[in-house]
């Protein structure tokens, strides 16, 4: 729905800079956007780390998720907001959240602690860190808002790399956040899915149920290109050396002989798609100029540093030092 988007457009207007360029640079149309029409996820995506760049704000997505009123997140908020507990209104947004992003797919699982995981289908999401940590915050507030409590994590993780002043997520998060994890999650307190909600309203609940079966009903749809969803396996499980075909095939329920039937059927290989993504990684770990190379050779699985500066002069002809050197905003693609 393009929500982070605007709240992003209205922030560089504050700042005097002109939304236009950046717009247009990100395929986003400024009409889309102003008539509340629904635009691309993986334009938003990069929309988000223009805006970060532009500001010089390496936490963005906190920035806008943090005091933007929570209405404007429309059907989403009312058909949460008018629950009668929290854990009713979880398994609401579990089952409606894809109207407000289409590509992220939100799963509840009760146990000792509350997990909230968040995870996309269809948008690659090793291309993305503010998006993921806006809508991990916008949820935490929500939740909040909800029972009237300063609701914190038992813990949160997130599948992208941070380094560094991690003091911004921590205010939001607590301490217990983690980086380079297996999944995007948030883990609360089981007893707080009992609690009633402050905004409880039954009348307006039936209204929005039925608002929400219809517009899922009319707007969704449960396809997911093949080689995205193996590079959204591969992604986590990169900096732990557990990529393999064999685990990869595992995780996403299949046997050896039918993950290799689907990549062929594509014309893909496990080979080919590990290494674009590892190639699409290191550019951007590259742009944290901050980043050992070193530590990004772990983060993209290499064994060491030398096999990754091999990797980097096949992708680009130069070693990863003077590729960050040669590129002033560290964004130019490799060749």
């Amino acid at each position: 729905m393009g929500l982070a988007s605007r709240l992003a457009v209205a922030h560089l207007e504050c700042r005097g800079i002109n939304p236009g360029p950046l717009l247009k640079q990100a395929g986003l149309s400024a009409t889309a956007l102003t008539d509340h029409n629904r635009i691309s996820v993986m334009g938003q995506i990069d929309f988000l780390g223009l805006v970060s760049r532009a500001v010089a704000d390496d936490w963005i997505g906190l920035t806008l998720a943090a005091d933007f009123d929570l209405r404007e997140m429309g059907m989403l908020y009312y058909v949460a907001a008018s629950s009668h507990r929290l854990g009713d209104a979880l398994q609401r947004l579990e089952r409606y959240a894809r109207l407000g992003n289409e590509a992220l797919v939100m799963r509840i699982k009760k146990g000792p602690v509350c997990r909230v995981e968040l995870s996309y289908t269809g948008v690659p999401r090793h291309l993305d860190r503010h998006q993921m940590e806006c809508l991990a915050l916008t949820f935490l507030r929500l939740c909040r808002q909800l029972v009237g409590q300063k609701v914190m994590p038992v813990s949160a993780s997130f599948i992208h790399h941070r380094s560094g002043d991690l003091r911004a997520m921590k205010r939001h998060f607590g301490e217990g956040v983690e980086f380079d994890a297996s999944a995007d999650e948030i883990c609360l307190d089981t007893a707080l899915l009992d609690v009633v909600l402050v905004d409880e309203d039954p009348f307006l609940s039936d209204l929005m149920l039925k608002s929400c079966e219809e517009a899922i009903a009319g707007r969704l749809s449960n396809a997911s290109p093949f080689r995205t969803l193996v590079e959204n396996t591969i992604a986590p499980l990169l900096p732990h050396g557990e990529v393999g075909g064999k685990t990869v095939a595992r995780r996403l329920g299949l046997s050896d002989r039918t993950f290799s039937r689907r990549l062929k059927a594509e014309g893909l290989t496990f080979a080919e798609i590990l290494n674009d993504l590892r190639r699409d990684l290191a550019v951007r770990h590259l742009e944290q100029r901050t980043l050992p190379v070193s530590q990004i050779a772990w983060l993209l699985g290499f064994h060491g540093p030398s096999a990754f500066s091999h990797a980097c002069r096949r992708w680009t002809g130069k070693s990863p030092i003077k590729y960050r050197r040669d590129s002033p905003t560290g964004l130019a693609m490799p060749v």
